[in-house]
């Protein structure tokens, strides 16, 4: 997978994260065929960058397992 430039994208945190100390990741939209993932608490760390079908199916296997 090539690298991108992350710099100038706009992230976004979970509505559910609130009052975890940031303790959350954040992810960034629209940028076509990958999803990239980011630690809140370390926002110059590493980025982590999933295809797009891959995120999708995280986010459902999430959304599905029992709480």
């Amino acid at each position: 997978m090539k690298s991108i430039d992350v710099s100038g994208i706009q992230w976004v945190k979970s509505s559910y994260s609130g009052g975890n100390e940031g303790e959350c990741l954040e992810v960034a939209d629209h940028i076509p065929g990958i999803v990239p993932v980011r630690d809140s608490k370390n926002p110059r760390g590493p980025v982590l960058l999933f295809p797009t079908a891959a995120w999708t199916a995280f986010i459902t296997g999430v959304q599905d397992s029992p709480a």
